[in-house]
């Protein structure tokens, strides 16, 4: 059951290993494994089994709390997407406006990108004064 074992592993990655995690991390592992074996005795193939114990366990969010793990916080990333979108924009309509007055000056088809390019910026002012309202 290499599978179960990886996959204990890559949720018990950002826990500090000690002599508790690690007999969490076995029992967990052994609990899975009775859960597989219980399932291929009704009749279901082993992979299906142990697909199915490791939907059903599920996260570990509840026993990294039990254990003093501390998350860390997210940081608000509205405002540099706010600021990203911005310049990003401003650029990207400089140069539809450099083709279009280059190459077309007496054709005026640039704002046609120009409006679709403005609802960037505008949904992460949106995001952004979301999250600083506290919504």
């Amino acid at each position: 059951m290499k599978r179960i074992k990886n996959h204990i592993d890559e949720l018990f990655k950002d826990i500090p290993h000690n002599n508790e995690t690690e007999m969490v991390k076995q029992e967990i592992i052994e609990n899975l494994e009775e859960k597989v074996f219980y399932l291929m005795d009704q009749g279901k193939e082993q992979e299906d089994a142990i697909n199915k114990a490791i939907v059903e366990f599920g996260d570990i969010e509840d026993l990294k709390k039990e254990l003093g793990v501390k998350v860390p916080a997210k940081k608000n990333m509205a405002k540099l997407n706010l600021e990203f979108s911005l310049w990003g924009s401003g650029l990207i309509i400089a140069f539809f406006i450099f083709i279009n007055l280059y190459y077309t000056p007496q054709t005026i088809w640039a704002i046609y990108p120009i409006f679709a390019i403005l609802w960037w910026p505008l949904s992460m002012y949106f995001v952004w004064s979301r999250k600083r309202w506290g919504e």
